[in-house]
């Protein structure tokens, strides 16, 4: 398996059904408890061991889910209230060094329900035209809200299986 990547590397496909929207809405919605359940229990020692060689530590990707999250709301935002915006990126390797990420996990963990409580009451609302709704990406091209979507979705589940990963291989 590569530790990278424990479930699968995203790939964006064009569209997606109505039924893959239901279940990434789904997925989303999870997230935060899944989250929840991956570090419940962790020793500090263990909040700080990387989940794979020359990656981030447990207690980074916990802290690094609801600021890209945030982020990814905030661009689901632009793109339902402006004409295909450019969105800004950020260095997200850069924030996780910063003095926040030392924190516990709790506060990134409460911050995560809160962010998720809105945005999937959001991705709920939407109908066909506002998925179909765009931004551009300076990295990226041009995506989808439906893109992004299975992105978000797929983002949680991969941060989490980071972290499951670890502590099937360690014994945790």
């Amino acid at each position: 398996m590569d530790l990278r990547f424990p479930v699968g590397e995203f790939k964006p496909e064009e569209s997606y059904t109505e039924e893959q929207q239901r279940l990434f809405i789904e997925q989303f919605e999870e997230a935060p408890a899944n989250l929840r359940r991956a570090v419940e229990g962790l020793s500090e020692e263990q909040l700080d061991t990387p989940y794979r060689p020359g990656g981030w530590t447990v207690r980074q990707v916990a802290h690094h889910l609801p600021d890209s999250h945030m982020n990814g709301m905030i661009r689901m935002k632009l793109a339902l209230t402006e004409d295909e915006p450019l969105i800004k990126t950020y260095m997200e390797d850069r924030w996780a060094e910063l003095p926040d990420y030392k924190a516990d996990p709790g506060v990134s963990l409460a911050l995560l329900d809160a962010v998720h409580y809105r945005w999937v009451a959001v991705w709920k609302s939407l109908g066909p035209a506002e998925f179909g709704r765009k931004f551009r990406h300076p990295e990226w091209g041009t995506l989808t809200l439906q893109q992004l979507l299975a992105l978000y979705a797929w983002h949680g589940r991969h941060h989490v299986g980071h972290i499951t990963s670890l502590r099937e291989r360690e014994g945790w």
